[in-house]
């Protein structure tokens, strides 16, 4: 089967790429290895710098109809400090909201879809065979193998995602590894235009209202310090992380201490923050696969949806079936994706180092305390304050 574009990964970057490559008149095919609605370890906050964008694609809408309540404060809990401050805006796009990753993917690629994209799931990319003018893709369910080929090639897999594709990143597992989790809650008494930072003994992590009333908290722990709780306090990894940032923290106790868990923890990791090649071995690299910053900023979807566009954009016009095209095309995508993320990728390691840092957590509550204002000016360095380039706020389809 031959097409235009192959994108491994539906998720936010995968599904995003694929919309606007069907947009331009590409043959789109997306490789998803699981069946939807997918449950994801995420924070789940969209910024409100991708609102014109979400219009963009035709979905804005029913993201506003989805999503939780507008977030116009930014918090930290750390220790017994609980502080806050007004969100900066982004350019007059309003505020960010979150939406469960289970419905804003199964919306994406549901778009994608109905834009013309064919969707091959739960399929699983086994191997890439780059060529001169084409590559092959060799996919596989439980049931039958197939072979797509296509001059472009887009790995959006993620960067947990374990697998022998050249976009896929090798094993490790050190001590100061950070593992996420993630989890829902309902009847929280967080406020809900809130979103607060929290920092605790070996992590940090945050809380947002999302959809459906439920309470998002996600967070990041040191290997080894997770292992230290679970062998003092017994219990699975989940049961040692709720108790560990309950006690922590004033503000989670204050947030989650009567509120009930909806459905299981989930756990993944460990994370990958760094930048990495936008384009190696013949294949274009879209969210987690291009880069990542800690978790720390909230960014993650942002980031996701913003490589798929900057890449699909970069394409716009490009002779696909020219190698020395999209080679120049994967310059300019490169270029563009540095421009747009490199600074937040930069300040959140910063973030993430004074949080995980033990005299850094104790000091960054009573500092903060004393400084409020340090808050908006970290939700700023971290990108949510930075629209995409060409885009203006408003309804665009």
């Amino acid at each position: 089967m031959t097409y235009d574009a192959v994108v491994i990964g539906a998720g936010p970057a995968g599904s995003c790429a694929a919309l606007a490559l069907a947009r331009q008149g590409r043959r789109v095919a997306i490789v998803e290895k699981v069946d939807f609605p997918p449950r994801k370890v995420c924070g789940e906050f969209i910024s409100a710098t991708n609102i014109a964008l979400l219009d963009k694609l035709g979905v804005g809408n029913t993201w506003r109809e989805k999503a939780g309540p507008e977030i116009r404060r930014v918090g930290l809990f750390a220790g017994e400090h609980c502080v806050a401050a007004a969100m900066p805006p982004a350019s007059g796009s309003g505020y960010g909201r979150a939406l469960g990753r289970d419905t804003l993917d199964d919306l994406l690629l549901t778009s994608a879809h109905d834009a013309g994209a064919t969707v091959f799931q739960p399929f699983r990319a086994t191997d890439i065979v780059a060529g001169e003018n084409a590559s092959i893709v060799r996919i596989a369910s439980r049931h039958r193998e197939l072979k797509l080929r296509a001059p472009v090639v887009v790995a959006a897999h993620g960067s947990w995602e374990p697998g022998s594709l050249p976009s896929h990143l090798p094993k490790r597992n050190h001590p100061y590894d950070l593992l996420g989790f993630k989890a829902h809650f309902r009847h929280s008494a967080l406020p809900h235009d809130l979103m607060p930072l929290l920092v605790f003994p070996g992590g940090y992590g945050g809380m947002v209202m999302a959809d459906q009333s439920r309470l998002s908290l996600s967070c990041c722990i040191r290997r080894d310090r997770l292992a230290e709780i679970r062998q003092a306090q017994g219990g699975s990894a989940a049961e040692a992380v709720h108790r560990h940032i309950v006690t922590s923290c004033k503000g989670v106790r204050e947030a989650i201490g009567h509120a009930s868990l909806d459905r299981q923890w989930l756990a993944a990791g460990p994370i990958r923050p760094g930048i990495r090649p936008r384009f190696a071995d013949g294949v274009f690299r879209a969210g987690n696969c291009a880069g990542e910053s800690h978790p720390i900023i909230a960014e993650g979807i942002s980031m996701a949806l913003q490589s798929g566009w900057l890449l699909a954009a970069a394409l716009a016009g490009v002779d696909i079936h020219d190698r020395s095209a999209r080679e120049a095309a994967a310059k300019l995508y490169s270029a563009a994706w540095l421009r747009q993320f490199s600074t937040r990728i930069h300040a959140a390691a910063a973030f993430a180092a004074t949080a995980l840092n033990p005299a850094g957590a104790q000091a960054v509550g009573p500092l903060v305390a004393l400084l409020p204002a340090i808050l908006p000016l970290g939700a700023a360095l971290s990108g949510k304050t930075r629209t995409l380039p060409g885009l203006r706020h408003g309804n665009q389809r």
